[in-house]
């Protein structure tokens, strides 16, 4: 089974790859950069190299041994995109993930140039879903190059939120997670930005995830808003058939078994 995950929006993580480097403002206070630190002082095999980038060939065909359908997270510690992860090892992923289609696969990025540049190249399937970062208006021709990709099911993470995102076109997305940035060092979010976000998602009929408030007490801030929590996912059937333009040779339809139909009663 992938490694048990607290993230709110998906159930554990898979990283073939770890270690990143800084490409916008969103990546100040990394996360993952901190983790793989901590991790390497305890020894840990994976990150004897700090943040440095790594591949993991051991890593690559775990999801195929994980035989419990599940939501995974994939390289929560580094970039599937990174320009210094040769183009042959994500291929492989890529088709790991493809092979592996009892398990939802979530992949996200801040390179949507080389999301863009390699995604006809790319053997996208139903059960990969394909997101960007977007932090703040400088960035949302990312939100652009996500919608021009093969990608089936495609979502916007808007985490760390560092400003207002006013009249995104939503057009082609399927998905939006809002969150604000937490850990030492954390910048503000402006409780409008978030309520803006979600009205236009509310408008455009897409779903929408409100992750977090964050801050230095992240779970004292918790993730309520208007007084309730906001967990919409993409609907079963978006999710299932959302890449295929023959809906008949959908990648998962030709691996998921239908179930036998009732006979229906004889009529007199």
């Amino acid at each position: 089974m992938g490694q048990k995950s607290t993230i709110e929006w998906t159930g554990s993580t898979w990283n073939p790859v770890t270690g990143c480097a800084k490409v916008s403002p969103g990546c100040l206070n990394c996360y993952a950069e901190r983790m793989a630190r901590r991790l390497q002082a305890m020894g840990q095999p994976n990150y004897t190299s700090g943040f440095k980038l790594a591949l993991h060939n051991h890593a690559v065909d775990l999801p195929l041994r994980w035989k419990k359908s599940q939501t995974i997270f994939v390289n929560s510690m580094s970039d599937l995109f990174l320009k210094g992860i040769p183009k042959e090892f994500l291929m492989r992923i890529f088709s790991v993930m493809r092979q592996a289609h009892w398990h939802t696969f979530q992949v996200l990025t801040k390179r949507s140039d080389r999301l863009l540049e390699l995604s006809s190249q790319l053997p996208w399937a139903a059960n990969i879903w394909m997101g960007v970062t977007v932090e703040n208006k400088d960035y949302i021709h990312r939100i652009d190059h996500l919608r021009e990709s093969g990608a089936c099911l495609k979502f916007l993470s808007i985490e760390p939120l560092l400003g207002p995102l006013p009249k995104l076109n939503l057009d082609g997305i399927d998905w939006v997670i809002v969150g604000g940035e937490s850990g030492p060092g954390a910048r503000p979010m402006d409780s409008a930005w978030v309520l803006d976000i979600r009205n236009q998602c509310k408008g455009s009929g897409v779903p929408f995830f409100f992750k977090q408030w964050g801050g230095t007490r992240k779970k004292q801030a918790g993730r309520m808003l208007e007084g309730r929590t906001w967990d919409e996912m993409p609907g079963r059937e978006k999710r299932e058939m959302g890449c295929c333009a023959n809906k008949l040779s959908c990648p998962l339809r030709l691996h998921s078994p239908r179930r036998p139909r009732k006979a229906l009663p004889a009529t007199p």
